[in-house]
């Protein structure tokens, strides 16, 4: 187990105590953006692979178990996670100045349209949704940290990254970040956006929709757990 909570503990802290941080900037001046984001993406890979290893190593072992709310919250995982898979899928391939690489499309992404209306780090709320879900499904030891370790960054992150651009694109961010919001929903009920079903029927959720499809059907196959009620498998 401390092994794990060493993962976690790393992984966290490249991410929150580095990325969002003006230990970033320092480093960049250093190493140069591609440098930095060379060696930071070599570090999250090591953190991600070590989390793993270490999360099956310790079920394995036979965790002790914290809760057990049974097939009541179970029942709900293929919806909740094909809500997950919405806004992570969709995040991913939508143009965005809170993703990594494109923070320079600020000044040209005009009316913030698409999943953007909804939130501003679609990606992150999408892990965010993944990882509790399981949280709150498993509910040993061993899960309690490796998906609340995702959790807590995926939340965190968020505020990490406004956080950094804020410093980095100053009003540019501020036009931005004022059309949408950190918080889904909060920018459309507060009447800074609306929402428009129409952008949100194209080939990215197209692709979410199909990438759900294949992680629900090959779920057994790949982690040792069936998504369907009763413990279907369909192969």
């Amino acid at each position: 187990m401390s092994m794990l909570i060493s993962a976690a503990v790393f992984f966290l802290s490249i991410h929150l105590l580095i990325a969002g941080t003006k230990l970033r900037d320092i480093i960049v001046e250093r190493l140069g953006e591609r440098g930095y984001l060379a060696a930071f993406s070599l570090a999250s890979l090591a953190g991600i692979v070590w989390l793993v290893l270490s999360y099956n190593a310790v079920s394995s072992a036979g965790a002790p178990i914290l809760w057990d709310f049974g097939p009541a919250v179970t029942h709900l995982g293929i919806i909740v996670i094909a809500i997950a898979f919405f806004f992570g899928v969709s995040g991913l391939l939508t143009p965005n100045p809170a993703s990594v690489g494109m923070e320079n499309i600020a000044r040209e992404l005009g009316a913030v349209t698409g999943i953007l209306r909804i939130t501003r780090h679609p990606f992150l709320w999408g892990v965010a949704v993944w990882s509790a879900f399981h949280l709150a499904a498993n509910g040993d030891a061993a899960s309690v940290v490796f998906f609340g370790t995702f959790l807590g960054l995926a939340v965190l992150g968020t505020f990490s990254i406004d956080a950094k651009r804020k410093r980095k694109l100053g009003s540019d961010w501020k036009n931005f970040a004022q059309a949408t919001s950190n918080l889904p929903f909060q920018a459309i009920f507060a009447g800074h956006n609306t929402l428009v079903l129409s952008e949100l029927l194209t080939y990215r959720q197209l692709i979410a929709l199909l990438a759900f499809a294949a992680v629900l059907v090959g779920h057994a196959w790949a982690f040792g757990a069936s998504p369907f009620p009763g413990g279907w498998v369909p192969f």
